[in-house]
């Protein structure tokens, strides 16, 4: 077998961008404040001989296993550790660049590492989907890698980026944005949930109904967030005028009250297609045996479909859930708070790290969810019937 036979190209695809990275992108930006024009810094500048060698030395190896057609486990060991030695890096960096005391300094990650960052990040998920770990390890993974970034932020070693920095300054309403988020979120979710099992078993019992509904739904899907959000104002805050007790509940034009019920509008397709689509599935031998059993109607939905169709019923769920934390950020622009305070604050005063504060969370909690949910799906799948 050639060399060349040899080579993954996947890992040739990471190594070439990762080489990109390096060589002609910047490691952080360096900025005398908030406000002002960026430096561009590279890595050798940032980092002392030393620290710079090691951190090339490890992504070189990592590099090596993924060109190389090794096995999972030691590319998922050589990626992992230099994703810990970029971070570790970074940490030094911004040390390095920030006086002793200096609270107006900002240092922020720079385009190389956010490549950096995706390759690495890329080359772990390659290594654990060959892997295929099962429902408990993926948790238990997740759990990991939650409980060391827990520890690297609450031991201050990443204090001197600046989207911590930005964090320190908003620390008060953080907390409250990120619970207004995940009620948003996971509110509507629920409220689908609630709502779209009814209709989905209404469509299965007359067929007639089900083209209509899912026609409905899928035109709901089609309307713009921000086009929906408007739409709902309008009547919304006509409803708190003509009643004023609804305002004093928050049921008014503007705030969480039109996204809570866009999300939930837009959250209903997925719940009832694929509560449909589970019920489809169960074969008709199987409710004809139930109901040799002397099972109900009923009987035979609750404790025979319902069950056999709950992974495919749980996907529509997942779907849901990841699409309305993303969603939920666009609430912001209407008054409904959630991380999107952050963003939008962000981009009206140009500070791309502020954008990050109420993005990375964001994407972290959509990341999340997916894993948790994907991970209790595979473990019902694997349940013997």
């Amino acid at each position: 077998m050639t060399a060349g036979a040899r080579l993954r190209p996947l890992g040739l695809l990471l190594a070439a961008t990762g080489a990109v990275a390096l060589a002609l992108l910047p490691f952080v930006v360096f900025k005398a404040n908030r406000i002002a024009t960026g430096e561009a810094r590279g890595l050798l500048n940032v980092l002392p001989p030393g620290a710079a060698l090691g951190l090339l030395g490890t992504l070189g190896v990592a590099a090596a296993a993924q060109l190389w057609r090794s096995g999972a486990r030691l590319r998922l060991a050589t990626a992992l550790a230099a994703l810990a030695a970029l971070l570790a890096a970074l940490a030094l960096a911004a040390d390095r660049l920030t006086p002793a005391g200096d609270r107006i300094v900002r240092v922020a990650p720079g385009g190389g590492f956010w490549l950096l960052l995706i390759v690495l990040a890329l080359a772990v998920t390659d290594a654990l989907a060959r892997l295929k770990p099962g429902p408990l390890a993926r948790v238990a993974i997740l759990a990991a890698l939650a409980l060391a970034a827990g520890l690297a932020l609450a031991g201050g070693a990443f204090d001197q980026l600046s989207i911590l920095r930005e964090y320190a300054v908003n620390a008060s309403n953080f907390g409250r944005e990120a619970r207004q988020h995940a009620v948003l979120a996971l509110g509507s979710t629920v409220a689908a949930v609630l709502a779209g099992l009814p209709l989905a078993l209404l469509g299965r019992r007359h067929p007639r109904l089900r083209a209509p509904l899912l026609q409905l739904l899928n035109f709901v899907q089609t309307v713009p967030s921000i086009a929906l959000f408007g739409i709902l104002m309008v009547p919304l805050a006509a409803l708190a005028t003509r009643w004023p007790g609804l305002g004093e509940l928050g049921i008014t034009g503007i705030g969480p009250a039109p996204a809570a019920i866009a999300l939930f509008l837009y959250a209903l397709l997925p719940v009832v297609g694929n509560t449909l689509a589970g019920l489809a599935r169960v074969s008709p031998g199987v409710i004809e045996a139930a109901r040799g059993m002397g099972l109900t109607d009923a009987q035979v939905l609750a404790r025979v479909e319902v069950p056999l169709a709950l992974p495919v019923i749980l996907m529509g769920v997942r779907i849901v859930l990841v699409q309305n934390i993303g969603l939920a950020t666009i609430a912001a622009l209407i008054g409904g708070g959630g991380f999107g305070t952050f963003v939008f604050q962000g981009v009206g005063q140009t500070a791309i790290d502020l954008v990050l504060l109420g993005a990375i969370p964001t994407v972290t909690l959509a990341f999340a969810s997916a894993v948790l949910l994907d991970a209790l799906i595979d473990g019902l799948r694997r349940v013997p019937a």
